[in-house]
């Protein structure tokens, strides 16, 4: 849910629900990365509510596409983390399984 004004859409409030810190953390964190963005925060109105509060002012660019396009962002962020993670455990098991065959003198 959105809540703003319709004259500034630079500046907007959107509350996530069923999310805890873990995304709005790193939203934050990519939103704070992006030149557009003046401030960015977040809230948990009451800590057995799972909701959060995302607050997003830019320096004119409407703040639902700032956030889409951060959304987005973390998304590819975290196929990178995914892929090399994915890589480093392959390359583990490689090595691993060489050495176990390795007997040596």
């Amino acid at each position: 849910m959105e809540h703003g004004s319709y004259q500034d859409q630079s500046q907007a409030t959107f509350s996530l629900t069923d999310e805890d810190h873990t995304l709005a953390n790193s939203l934050r964190f990519t939103l704070n990365q992006d030149p557009r963005v003046t401030f960015c925060g977040y809230s948990i109105p009451h800590p057995s509510d799972a909701r959060v509060n995302i607050r997003v002012q830019t320096t004119g660019d409407p703040a639902s596409e700032v956030l889409k396009d951060s959304c987005q962002d973390l998304m590819l962020i975290c196929q990178h983390v995914r892929s090399t993670f994915d890589q480093a455990v392959v390359e583990f098991k490689n090595k691993n399984s060489l050495d176990a065959i390795n007997i040596g003198p």
